[in-house]
């Protein structure tokens, strides 16, 4: 590395809800620039999700949030010619990263008429623990899960 590395910049709150999480979520969200359509995008689907529930929309994001963060995630290391999968921790920024990628991702590959549909289910189900992010997490955990012997090996 030949410079500094670059600073982050802080985010600014949401409108509605008044918190950086979902400022950060609707910048996944967006595509080509446009962060009015995803803010749209995002609310739109938590209004959804409040309906669908009878709950608070924000809060059932947030438990669908922390339902999909991964605690563990293996990387390849290369030790004497052979690649082994070691489970390692993952850091408190990736962590939530991670979780976002995912159910922005998967709501992408769902089903659904508009995309605060695809979201709004997509929200709800990993909140219940089920859906295809929560999936992936299960998988990355159990992946680890199964590489426990090569912790030994961290990175």
């Amino acid at each position: 590395m030949r410079k500094a590395q670059a600073k982050k910049l802080p985010l600014a709150p949401d409108g509605r809800f008044n918190d950086k999480l979902v400022t950060r979520f609707i910048n996944n969200l967006m595509w080509d620039g446009k962060k009015s359509t995803a803010i749209t995008i995002f609310y739109d689907a938590v209004d959804k999700v409040s309906k669908i529930t009878n709950e608070d929309g924000y809060e059932v994001w947030k438990k669908a949030l922390t339902n999909i963060t991964p605690a563990l995630e293996v990387k390849s290391r290369r030790i004497g010619g052979s690649t082994f999968q070691i489970p390692s921790e993952v850091r408190a920024d990736r962590k939530i990263s991670l979780s976002i990628k995912w159910m922005i991702r998967f709501s992408r590959e769902r089903n659904g008429r508009t995309m605060a549909d695809k979201l709004a289910n997509e929200i709800v189900a990993a909140s219940k623990g089920e859906g295809a992010s929560y999936k992936k997490k299960e998988d990355i955990h159990r992946m680890a899960e199964a590489n426990k012997a090569f912790s030994h090996f961290k990175i």
